[in-house]
């Protein structure tokens, strides 16, 4: 169902690889919306991926740009104001990569030129986004941008490694330049905590089967799905959230505030007292 909640408003979409990303999940909730948008990936993740085709569904052209470099970000601000005709309304960052997660390295064992590369493209990224946007006063009054990130920022998560460091990164720059944003141009910054996600991305981190089903277990209203993010999305892109800004707000069924839930518990229960390392090594607790 639409409300037309994003009627006559302009986005940018960082992120879409293919009909699995958050990212694509949001630019066709926001197109059926009413908003009109430019999608942006890396020329690699064009080839790989399927976003022709989710530019062709919501009619929005598509700009090329490493997220890491700060001059083809700041192009495709100006460009996709002259493609759109006007001042941007919302941006999305959905924008996450762990050399060290991918390659099994971990934490205590980190490939430092990789953790460089993990900040870089999944936090650093973000700062870069927004100080080329307010360098070209690419972002109209109350306009919104919204990062994705994960509770692993806040609490330690087996297998998220690196990952962790860079979404709590994340989360500060969000605070930061959403003051600074705020004050100074009433542009809004928000980060969404999402529950673990089948993502492209999401399926590169150890054990994540499990992981989502742990946390489906333990949130009283389950996992939130990629398209219930962009549902949330949606609203924090809108008019309706006008004043919610440097916040990060959990979109996870509830898991975030809880301890252990009866579900969980009555299916772990019986594996507490043995588990295997990650040698195979049975280990007693």
């Amino acid at each position: 169902m639409s409300y037309n909640l994003l009627k006559g408003k302009r986005g940018i979409i960082f992120g879409a690889l293919n009909d699995m990303s958050i990212a694509w999940k949001v630019a066709e909730r926001c197109a059926e919306e009413g908003a009109s948008m430019v999608l942006s990936n890396t020329e690699m993740a064009l080839r790989m991926g399927e976003l022709d085709g989710l530019a062709k569904k919501i009619n929005a052209p598509i700009i090329a740009a490493d997220a890491t470099n700060y001059d083809e970000l700041e192009n495709v601000f100006v460009k996709a104001q002259e493609l759109l005709g006007g001042k941007i309304d919302f941006v999305l960052h959905s924008i996450g990569m762990s050399p060290n997660v991918r390659k099994r390295r971990t934490y205590d064992d980190l490939d430092y030129n990789w953790l460089n590369k993990t900040l870089g493209i999944s936090a650093i990224s973000f700062h870069k986004m927004l100080q080329a946007a307010k360098k070209v006063d690419a972002i109209a009054e109350y306009g919104s941008v919204v990062a994705l990130t994960y509770v692993a920022s806040h609490r330690t998560f087996f297998g998220y490694n690196d990952m962790a460091d860079a979404k709590s990164l994340l989360e500060s720059i969000a605070r930061s330049f959403g003051y600074i944003y705020g004050r100074e141009k009433n542009v809004r910054i928000n980060t969404v905590s999402q529950s673990p996600t089948a993502t492209t991305a999401g399926k590169g981190i150890k054990d994540i089967d499990n992981m989502m089903d742990f946390a489906d277990k333990m949130s009283p209203l389950g996992n939130a799905t990629a398209d219930d993010c962009a549902d949330y999305c949606v609203t924090l892109f809108s008019d309706l959230t006008r004043k919610v800004t440097m916040q990060t707000l959990f979109h996870d069924g509830g898991f975030s505030n809880m301890g252990m839930s009866l579900r969980a518990m009555n299916q772990y229960s019986k594996d507490l007292d043995a588990y295997k390392d990650e040698q195979g090594k049975v280990i007693y607790g």
